[in-house]
């Protein structure tokens, strides 16, 4: 008796689970350093103050619309919340090594060619963090002091007014300085390296 071949048209397509797919995104863009494994992990941690935004958000439409009593710290804390995840996302993604670059040059080149482009890019890119830290730091200065030098936070100016501003500001400063440590660890590993080989040929 002939054997049943099983049919298979019917079966839905197969399923990758999420952490297959982030496991696999891990491997194709890993961690250079210590510091970029410890950022990656922080960077884990503030993803979840996406979720505390929208949380907030949900809160604010039942108390505007169901109960009508609108708040006057959601909306506010919201955006700051999230300019908080963006500036932490910069260094997040050094630390992944997964900026949007485009490589078309890099992939034509030699392993030699390769190192030096890599060299290039870890210096122009460290050059950036320190001079966009440079503006950052007068940025973060004159929204935490007053004319006459004193401590004082630059604040929003509605009727909740919280220091907002002077904090988003710390945190850019904070996320430039820690790409500038990243950037120049990995301008460091960039100019030990030495060209390899990644293909054999005949």
């Amino acid at each position: 008796m002939p054997k049943k071949i099983p049919d298979t048209q019917d079966r839905p397509p197969e399923t990758q689970d999420i952490s297959d797919i982030l496991g696999k995104a891990e491997e194709v863009s890993p961690e250079r350093t210590a510091l970029d494994r410890v950022v990656a992990r922080g960077g884990r941690v503030a993803a979840w103050l996406v979720l505390l935004a929208m949380g907030i958000s949900v809160l604010e439409v039942f108390m505007r619309y169901g109960f009508n009593s609108p708040t006057s710290w959601v909306h506010e804390t919201v955006v700051f919340l999230i300019a908080v995840i963006f500036a932490l996302g910069g260094p997040a993604a050094l630390a992944k090594n997964s900026h949007i670059r485009v490589k078309v040059l890099y992939d034509s080149a030699g392993p030699r060619l390769k190192c030096w482009m890599d060299r290039l890019n870890d210096f122009l890119t460290l050059f950036f963090c320190l001079a966009m830290s440079y503006a950052a730091f007068h940025m973060f200065w004159g929204a935490s002091h007053n004319p006459l030098g004193q401590w004082s936070l630059e604040r929003s100016g509605t009727s909740w007014n919280p220091p907002f501003p002077a904090m988003v500001k710390g945190v850019i400063l904070f996320a430039l300085l820690l790409m500038s440590v990243q950037a120049l660890l990995h301008l460091i590993q960039a100019i030990r390296a030495k060209p390899v080989a990644t293909e054999e040929t005949n």
